[in-house]
């Protein structure tokens, strides 16, 4: 399967942006975790999304760079 410079910069920003909202609302709700264990494992798992959304955002600016300088032959 192929895709376009255009789809995958449209598919790593969606991406992204569920990535990202995920960690941040792992992050907002460590205030309620009480016990240290669970916390941990929540700020972990928020650490992990925000990993993703990096990636994620990696992807989509290599794909603009890609997509900005390639040169039609």
């Amino acid at each position: 399967m192929k895709l376009s410079l255009q789809m995958t910069m449209i598919i790593a920003a969606v991406f992204a942006v569920v990535c990202f909202s995920v960690a941040i609302t792992g992050f907002s709700s460590l205030g309620d975790i009480t016990d240290s264990t669970q916390a941990a494992d929540a700020r972990g798992f928020a650490w992990f999304w925000t990993f993703l959304a990096s990636v994620a955002v990696a992807v989509g600016l290599l794909s603009w760079w890609m997509a900005r300088t390639h040169r039609d032959e």
